[in-house]
């Protein structure tokens, strides 16, 4: 009889521990999720126009609070900072939050999260979703491109470099930076592809990665498609001074 109760006991408690950091769990989920969202959110260049220049950057130019209307609206300088603090709200929280979230004795997302990738690419997008989807302006935001930057340099820093050559390929032989932008993100699952099979690279979880990569791709096409409609008119804006690379037309 001693020995039965003693063995329900233990039961219970193991059950009550495992409940607990279950429990435990999900708030820091929880926690990390909603402070990566609210991260991305932070209206870098709105902020900015209204705090240092007196309007509101959403007026001004294409509309757009992205990094590249901020260059033409507050000048090389306040466009610098505001693209480098829109990069910095992917890169933060993708890079130290899983760490502080995995690394807390007892953490363990064996069941639906099984390595710190996965958990790096779930912030990441909604970190992304943060700045395109802003609490702070009404839900409305930039287009992703410079904290899509900053989450995939967390993620995969080498196939970054190469997205960035493609970026800077396509924007000094056309002077548009939705392109380059367009180009590069295109190009980031096939540069996967390549270090995988190519290079027989072994990623934690491939096919997640790729996943991730393509879905990113649909979400950059979407928040550019009016853009896109510029391109195929003819209508982009373009920073001529910067086509230093020029392909002559044959004929």
């Amino acid at each position: 009889m001693v020995n039965t109760t003693n063995n329900l006991l233990v039961k219970h408690s193991k059950l009550l521990i495992w409940f607990f950091l279950e429990i435990r769990l999900m708030l820091y989920l929880f926690v990390g999720l909603a402070s990566t969202y609210l991260i991305g959110s932070f209206p870098t260049a709105v902020v900015v126009s209204k705090l240092f220049f007196g309007f509101d950057i959403r007026t001004r130019g294409s509309g757009n609070m992205g990094s590249t209307n901020a260059f033409r609206q507050l000048g090389v300088f306040w466009g610098i900072v505001v693209q480098v603090v829109d990069i910095l709200k992917g890169f933060l929280p993708v890079y130290f939050f899983p760490k502080i979230i995995l690394g807390n004795p007892g953490n363990s997302f064996q069941y639906f999260i099984n390595d710190e990738l996965a958990l790096m690419m779930i912030l990441g997008v909604v970190a992304i979703a943060g700045h395109v989807w802003s609490i702070f302006v009404s839900f409305k935001g930039g287009k992703g491109i410079n904290t899509a930057l900053g989450v995939l340099l967390a993620i995969s820093p080498l196939e970054v470099g190469a997205c960035l050559f493609v970026f800077l390929l396509v924007f000094l032989s056309s002077g548009i930076v939705s392109l380059g932008s367009l180009f590069a993100t295109f190009f980031y699952p096939i540069f996967i592809l390549l270090r995988k099979f190519v290079f027989n690279y072994e990623y934690s979880n491939f096919a997640l990665l790729v996943s991730f990569a393509v879905l990113l791709f649909i979400l950059i096409v979407f928040t550019h498609r009016t853009n896109i409609k510029r391109i195929l008119n003819g209508t982009e804006n373009r920073f001529e001074k910067f086509r230093i690379i020029r392909f002559k037309r044959r004929g």
